[in-house]
């Protein structure tokens, strides 16, 4: 896969990213972020594929696996960065709470 196919796939996270921070302001429930981000993902996939030439997918099916992925992968990165900040913050807390 070629740097450009990267950034595409990478394109596609953060548009799925944006569609979740929206969900998240919304008063739906959080639990179907992922699958929202998902589907959106896979919707994104045909298209980038058609308009990207260096897309990593030749095929519809795989564009929109890879797509997927894609927009899965916004949510994973987000709850890493969630998980860390918490995880930093209980930190800085238990070492201030010891005095």
């Amino acid at each position: 896969m070629e740097i450009m196919g990267i950034g595409s796939v990478a394109a596609i996270s953060i548009i799925c990213f944006i569609f979740g921070l929206a969900w998240k302001t919304s008063p739906l429930p959080d639990k179907w972020i992922p699958l929202l981000c998902g589907v959106i993902g896979g919707g994104l996939g045909v298209p980038a594929m058609l308009v990207m030439a260096e897309f990593p997918a030749a095929d519809p099916i795989t564009a929109v696996a890879v797509g997927i992925v894609s927009g899965l992968a916004a949510t994973g990165v987000h709850q890493i960065y969630k998980q860390l900040s918490e995880s930093i913050e209980d930190d800085l807390k238990s070492a201030g709470g010891s005095d």
